[in-house]
């Protein structure tokens, strides 16, 4: 797979907002059929974000997708084959450019009355008032019960000719007032009171609408701001209200990381982040759930499959990769495992180690039988040495005591404790609320005077509240603590923590938002994670090692490498590991020893080349030559390994074996210009 990090760096890049003329010019650049697309076909119902990540795509075949998606986020019904939005969308333009504009030269659709049909469809009535003699042809559409989507309940919009021919515009009380509804008026052009009174002997209604688009509203003798706000940002900005635009920057932002089929089905997800320091090992892991709108499986002879895959990414704040990791998840369901859990959430849950820093987090998690994908971007950090503070807050909503898992690593179990939180913070009245953090930084001087307040507010106000000791916390530094919500009211609300010192002092506090919810029962979804090794497990220290050599820690990566191999030193990857560092640090010498151990042990053909790099730095060259040699027949010639090859039989002295090796490095890339020459010289014989 690509480097995750790096193209999440470039991809970041481009996710910034575009100026004006870096449109205009990517505009100008687009294909004639995907400028028409973007500048007619849906001018009018595509948000600025869809935009701008609809500009910066490179292919026709990035461009497809994203139009697939784009449809494929406003079918009111995926369920049928046919996408109603888009269907009813043609239909409207046509209708325009039938009906519309016809007193002007371009289409009907670029009309002020095309657009609103357009925006909004159909008005439930329609009132022309064109013949009378004092008042300039006006139409009125009226709207009602649109407020899903930002509107008033009801409003109208009208349509006036400005001059005796020409089209019909759209009329702003603001912009026009009433006097530009009149022929012949001569008051005062900036006296409204005058002007509406005048337009109310010829026609009341029309008089009313001159100043107020809104029924009921009452603005006395000005015209209406809220009807220019309707006018000029809740009815273009309609057709976007209800779309959620983040499939477009997932697109964008991952379309170089993943199949381009899954790029059009990003699903939206609820999500959950914890940096945990776990006891026994002294490592900090990060906890983290997702949960997707939806799983989609695929059903076969009365079972139920599909394959997650999960990839995810820790770069530096800079961009620089720290850690990556990928894993593949089969699911297969029983056709009664699939009754009971139909109709709820998925929850994926993991967890893996990570050394003190900050950091950003990705990870991509997709389905292979839907094609569909899902992400989660978090900034984490992971302290050292931290100053007395609360650290890891957050809520569950169930705890199963004496874990079956305990002894093992699992998101979210706390030694034989597994917490399951909600990544809504949602709750019922009949739920207990369990509140769990860590005191970082806490020294015994502040573990035996100091307490910790828990306070439940509601609109900033407390409404219950509790004060404990530090010492009648058994698990110190780990808090948890039990809350029954009966006897709160469904609202909103904030539980907040407080670490104090023995005199009572506030030294940290830290807050957490939650919901309790009307209903007697919420669906709590079902959770897949995997259980791993004991958090001493070899695994964890050879991770935190390879993340500590990213850093170019030298010292505190061989520590961790050195511990993960000699805790298991039959596992290659901790021995090749191992041996980098050691390489890494020149220390040749124990690098050989090292995978020579492993090799005469193991019989494995990768620990050739770690044998072979540091026999070439001892000086060992006709052996590092004869390792080479068997370690590309194993995996296959490469430039690096046919030029370290040819080096090591040059200064054994066999120069007719070194041209031959760089000869057919040269096979596999001839823009080494380098090794051309040291080729010439060889078979000019010139040392």
């Amino acid at each position: 797979m690509k480097n995750i990090a790096v193209i999440l760096a470039l991809a970041l890049a481009v996710l910034q907002f575009l100026p004006a003329a870096a449109e205009k010019e990517l505009l100008q650049k687009l294909p004639p059929q995907y400028r028409k697309w973007l500048t007619e076909d849906v001018v009018y119902i595509i948000s600025p974000v869809e935009r701008g990540v609809f500009l910066q795509l490179q292919s026709d075949l990035e461009r497809e997708q994203f139009i697939k998606g784009f449809w494929k986020q406003r079918d009111p019904n995926p369920s049928t084959p046919q996408n109603e939005f888009q269907i009813e969308h043609r239909r409207r333009i046509e209708y325009a450019n039938t009906w519309f504009g016809k007193e002007s030269p371009g289409p009907g659709w670029m009309s002020d009355q095309g657009r609103i049909y357009i925006l909004l469809g159909e008005p439930k009535s329609i009132e022309k008032y064109e013949n009378k003699t004092e008042l300039r042809p006006t139409i009125v559409w009226y709207y009602q019960g649109l407020m899903d989507y930002g509107l008033p309940n009801a409003f109208s919009v009208v349509f006036f000719k400005q001059d005796y021919t020409g089209d019909y515009r759209l009329y702003s009380p603001v912009r026009f007032g009433p006097q530009a509804l009149m022929y012949n008026y001569t008051g005062d052009m900036t006296d409204y009171q005058q002007a509406y009174t005048q337009l109310q002997g010829i026609e009341p209604v029309i008089a009313d609408l001159s100043l107020s688009l809104i029924p009921g509203e009452n603005p006395g003798m000005a015209p209406s701001l809220a009807s220019e706000a309707l006018l000029s940002t809740k009815i273009p900005v309609a057709p976007v209200k209800k779309v959620k635009t983040a499939y477009a920057e997932k697109m964008l932002r991952y379309k170089d990381m993943i199949e381009m089929d899954y790029t059009a089905n990003y699903i939206e997800n609820a999500k959950m982040t914890a940096v945990l320091l776990d006891p026994r090992s002294g490592i900090h892991f990060v906890h983290y759930l997702i949960e997707p709108k939806r799983l989609s499986l695929e059903a076969y002879e009365g079972r139920y499959y599909t394959t997650l895959e999960v990839f995810g990414s820790v770069a530096d704040m800079e961009g620089r990769p720290v850690f990556q990791f990928n894993k593949s998840v089969p699911i297969e369901l029983s056709q009664e495992q699939m009754q009971r859990i139909q109709d709820k959430l998925f929850s994926f849950q993991d967890m893996f180690p990570l050394v003190p820093g900050r950091y950003r987090l990705t990870v991509l998690l997709k389905n292979t039988v839907s094609r569909e994908f899902t992400s989660i971007e978090e900034t984490l950090v992971v302290s050292e040495k931290p100053a007395p503070g609360i650290a890891a807050l957050f809520l569950a909503n169930k705890l199963v005591e004496n874990s079956s898992y305990r002894g093992q690593s699992k998101p979210f179990l706390l030694d034989d404790r597994q917490l399951v939180p909600s990544p809504r913070n949602d709750f019922t009245q009949n739920d207990p609320l369990y509140l769990f953090c860590q005191l970082a930084g806490s020294g015994d001087e502040l573990h035996r005077g100091g307490s910790l307040r828990v306070e439940i507010l509601k609109e900033g106000a407390v409404v219950r509240t509790q004060e404990k000791r530090l010492g009648e916390y058994p698990q110190f530094p780990d808090v948890l603590e039990r809350f029954p919500l009966s006897g709160l009211a469904p609202a909103n609300y904030v539980a907040r923590v407080t670490l104090l010192a023995e005199k009572g002092q506030a030294l940290a506090a830290d807050e957490a938002s939650f919901y309790i919810s009307p209903v007697a029962v919420l669906p709590r979804p079902w959770v897949l994670s995997l259980p791993q090794s004991s958090s001493t497990a070899p695994q964890y220290w050879n991770d935190l090692g390879s993340q500590y050599l990213q850093l170019g820690r030298k010292a505190e990566a061989r520590e961790r490498l050195e511990r993960a191999y000699h805790l298991a030193p039959q596992t290659p990857r901790f021995v090749l590991d191992f041996c980098r560092i050691l390489m890494e640090q020149r220390d040749f010498r124990q690098a050989k020893d090292v995978a020579l151990r492993a090799f005469q042990g193991q019989g494995r053909d990768e620990f050739l080349l770690p044998l072979a790099q540091a026999g070439q730095a001892l000086g060992e060259y006709r052996e590092a030559a004869e390792h080479y040699g068997r370690y590309i027949a194993h995996a296959g010639p490469s430039v690096r390994t046919l030029n370290a090859l040819g080096e090591c039989q040059l200064a054994a002295g066999d120069r007719r074996a070194a041209l031959e090796s760089w000869e057919k490095s040269l096979q596999l890339d001839d823009k080494q210009a380098q090794l051309k020459e040291k080729v010439a010289a060889l078979k000019r014989g010139t040392p």
